[in-house]
């Protein structure tokens, strides 16, 4: 699995594509880090609270190419022949972008290191708003993963993925049932510094779900093949 995860993230690192999803985020959290010395905050979590909105768009940059453009390059053949399984494949590729994430995560820690400067944000709050921010990103990579897995156009994964993620902002607002399945409203709760065992679950089971159906979609063609 570790050459895998070293080869997903040297083709995120020494191409344009890692940098651009790094350079996306902070440019848009910097506008709204702009906005909290506009007002006069000095609240960490609030960055996330609006920037967690930005994920919808970005996340499909890390995802979108995954196994897209193996299929369309012709190299699926080649990966559905390797003597590694399908499940380490597909995990090594998870991981990478989970690393990225990771890697774009801490950088924001120069914001929290700047609003203490100024005032005295809450390091308990900071620390579960992290947390359930990388969740949310979690489930978020898992779903664009599957995406990328049905699909040989890495335009048309990025377009379904965004697609449904925006979808799933506008559900509850049609029935309370929807609540369920509205992973930023339980992200908000880590920003408020509240994280219950429900909501942990509710990630954690999301992304475990897309990452099990996209091993399973790769399986069922590598045996067609």
């Amino acid at each position: 699995m570790l050459a895998i995860i070293k080869k997903e993230l040297k083709s995120y690192l020494l191409t344009p594509m890692g940098y651009i999803f790094i350079g996306l985020f902070l440019l848009i959290f910097s506008i709204f880090f702009m906005d909290l010395f506009r007002y006069g905050l000095t609240n960490f979590e609030y960055l996330f609270s609006n920037g967690s909105t930005i994920l919808t768009f970005i996340v499909p940059l890390l995802t979108m190419r995954m196994f897209a453009e193996e299929r369309k390059n012709g190299t699926e053949q080649l990966l559905l022949t390797s003597p590694r399984s399908i499940t380490t494949i597909v995990l090594g590729k998870f991981f990478a972008a989970a690393i990225v994430m990771i890697i774009t995560e801490l950088l924001t820690l120069m914001y929290f290191a700047i609003l203490k400067f100024f005032g005295n944000p809450s390091f308990t709050i900071a620390i579960s708003t992290l947390l359930g921010f990388f969740l949310l990103s979690l489930a978020y990579i898992s779903f664009g993963m599957f995406v990328s897995s049905i699909t040989e156009n890495q335009i048309v994964a990025a377009v379904i993925t965004i697609g449904v993620f925006m979808g799933m902002w506008f559900l509850p607002y049609l029935n309370d049932f929807f609540e369920l399945f509205s992973l930023i409203n339980k992200f908000n709760n880590f920003a408020y510094g509240l994280v219950s065992i429900s909501e942990l679950i509710t990630f954690v089971s999301f992304t475990l779900l897309f990452i099990l159906l996209t091993i399973i979609v790769l399986q069922r063609r590598k045996s067609i093949k």
